[in-house]
């Protein structure tokens, strides 16, 4: 289990606190050192805060204070001050121990570290080295004592021990209503209806590279069961028909509702003809079941037929009802785009990460561009579900994606954040205004891959792209 204060864990903490709260790390015993010195010279008079223990067993506990350690060597009083556990044993198990004893709520002292209650949690005093693994505190417990245990006790909370991977405490901060989180990670125009209006036009507009006889851009959404891949096609319809629709089956069944593979057409809402793209929408990936490689292999070169019904017991070969033996580019993939629930992505199961690997291989010899669509954004930041334009402010979002990034190996901007309609019965200008910035890459990822084709195409490589692995 790594060591980290997760999104989810500070979500927890957010709901114990109240309000809305930002987190700023400042002190770290791994990289500050396990020093009391080392400790008040990174907390003092900063304010409230929240230190975390990462215990050897992967428990993982602490402490809250709303006063600001200032090393004024007595107690204080802070009715507001809490222990808690978020992991034992690496299971997500929270639970919260508010202060009784309210006169002894922490021990400021300049020759303690974090110490809260009458050592209910007494982290350590003076050095402690690390040894490699770990650090061995010199502190103690006597929890009960100020704090009331819920009951909880030593050995549910840290194992029996002290002996830990790392020591951290965070700067926790208000945030004010309607503000945005912070100075934005991503840069973008001004979220109005021109702009909207603007990206409604430009996808209008598009048209793929006419120097290779392509009429529409072919987009694969692929992801985990549930992760939105329906949806966001039923989004973009809807922002082209001007209402909510529900054209593609989506939910959160235990098991995929796309049964079929569909190539959807998005139609103008005012003359209800195509436009030049296509979402391709496919089965939805579980530990031991969707799509597989020598599937996934069929669907990027363009064999596999509209409307093809996929059945597990028998495998798609050349044999298969409209199989379609000698695809043209026009019917190839241009752009594969996995969805991925992003309020799940931490516990994400290891099987599937593998699927994607393994399928991201077959992509990669054709040298097919990929992006993610990181959907349910408003379940991984309170704020930006308050007000979707406050997306790339926001460093849980943030978090999220280089997350992402690293899990699929893919560059942070080819990871897009989005929000579908899911129980919404009008449409929203922010919703319409990301879903289309968000499109708008995908086609531009799309187009580099036409471009790279065309550049071999001059150069008298065609026949070499037409070769399946």
């Amino acid at each position: 289990m790594t060591v980290e204060f997760k999104k989810e864990d500070q979500k927890q903490m957010t709901k114990w606190i109240g309000g809305r709260k930002k987190y700023t790390l400042l002190y770290k015993a791994t990289r500050d050192g396990c020093t009391v010195t080392a400790f008040h010279n990174n907390c003092n008079n900063k304010g409230p805060n929240v230190t975390i223990l990462y215990n050897n067993d992967n428990f993982i506990y602490g402490g809250y204070t709303s006063l600001s350690w200032k090393s004024v060597g007595n107690y204080q009083v802070d009715p507001k001050a809490f222990l808690f556990r978020l992991y034992q044993n690496g299971n997500w198990k929270p639970v919260q121990m508010p202060v009784t004893n309210t006169q002894n709520s922490i021990y400021d002292h300049a020759s303690y570290g974090p110490t809260f209650g009458a050592h209910d949690l007494h982290a350590f005093s003076a050095t402690i080295n690390f040894d490699g693994t770990v650090f061995a505190l010199n502190g103690s417990t006597n929890f009960g004592t100020s704090y009331t245990m819920n009951g909880e006790n030593y050995n549910s909370i840290a194992n029996g021990n002290l002996k830990v991977k790392d020591i951290e405490t965070y700067l926790v901060e208000d945030i004010p209503a309607g503000a945005a989180l912070d100075e934005p990670w991503r840069r973008t125009p001004e979220w109005n209806t021109k702009l909207l209006d603007e990206l409604k036009g430009r996808i209008e507009r598009y048209k793929p590279l006419k120097e290779l006889k392509i009429s529409q851009a072919r987009l694969l959404m692929i992801g985990e069961v549930g992760a939105g891949k329906s949806s966001f096609f039923n989004t973009i319809n809807s922002i082209f028909r001007g209402y909510i629709t529900s054209q593609a089956c989506s939910g959160n069944a235990e098991h995929s509702l796309t049964t079929v593979y569909r190539m959807y057409q998005i139609r103008n809402g005012e003359t209800g003809k195509p436009m030049h793209f296509r979402l391709h929408d496919t089965r939805g990936l579980e530990a031991d079941q969707g799509v597989d490689a020598n599937e996934m292999a069929y669907l990027l070169d363009g064999n596999i037929p509209d409307r093809h019904q996929f059945n597990p017991s028998v495998p798609v070969s050349t044999d298969t009802l409209g199989f379609v033996g000698s695809p043209h580019l026009s019917e190839k993939i241009h752009c594969v785009v996995f969805v991925l629930d992003g309020s799940t992505v931490d516990v994400m199961a290891e099987k599937v990460i593998e699927r994607l690997k393994n399928l991201q291989m077959r992509m990669n010899q054709r040298g097919i561009p990929q992006v993610v669509l990181l959907t349910k954004i408003d379940k991984i930041c309170e704020i930006t579900g308050e007000d979707l334009s406050n997306v790339f402010h926001s460093p849980l979002i943030k978090e999220t994606v280089d997350r992402v990034s690293q899990i699929m190996g893919l560059p942070r901007s080819h990871i897009l954040p989005v929000k579908n309609y899911e129980s919404e019965m009008d449409l929203n200008e922010n919703v319409n205004i990301l879903a289309l910035m968000t499109l708008q890459q995908m086609l531009h990822f799309a187009d580099d891959y036409m471009y790279n084709y065309l550049d071999q195409l001059e150069e008298g490589k065609l026949q070499q792209l037409n070769i399946r692995e």
